[in-house]
Order: C-alpha cells, then structure tokens, then sequence
C-alpha cells in the first residue's frame, strides 16, 4: 500500500499549459516551462494557468538526437539518421 502512496507522491504536476501554432494544448510541469522560457523557445501569456506559446513554428515537433536537431513533420529525416547512426554503431 506505501508503494502507491509513493508513486503519487514521486509524480511530478503538471500545471502549465503550452500552446501549439495548430492550436493543440498540453500541459506540462513548471520546472521545464521555465526552462523552455529561458532558451527561448516558448513566450509566456499568462499566470493562471501558467501559460505558454511556441515563438516558431513547428518548434514542438523538435527533437534532438545525438547533438542533431530533426524535425518529426519531416519523418524522412529521422529516418535517414536513424539509419546513419545505425550504419556507425556498427562498424565499431
């Protein structure tokens, strides 16, 4: 029982919302809000919910993938360096 009580606790709140360009919403905890806030990345909006927008376009559909920022609107090029660090693991 002390488990699950454990688990809730360890959870992490999510209170802050951020705003797509597509107008789509999720929330998200406030510690990597600010974060994103710092970088530059989101502009804040409001304060009850904390809330938040993408400054470009597309930003939210950044990922970072061996130091190499990719795009997942673009599948074919996740692809292609999924398959380029394939190809260098295993020549090691």
């Amino acid at each position: 029982m002390s488990t699950n009580k454990d688990k809730r606790k360890k959870r992490k709140k999510k209170t802050a919302l951020v705003i797509c360009r597509d107008r789509k919403q999720f929330w998200t905890t406030q510690t990597q809000f600010w974060q994103w806030i710092r970088e530059g990345i989101v502009v804040k909006t409001d304060d009850h919910p904390l809330t938040g927008m993408f400054r470009r376009e597309h930003e939210e559909l950044l990922v970072i993938l061996s130091n190499t920022v990719l795009n997942l609107a673009h599948p074919n090029h996740l692809r292609e360096a999924l398959l380029s660090r394939r190809v260098g693991f295993s020549r090691k």
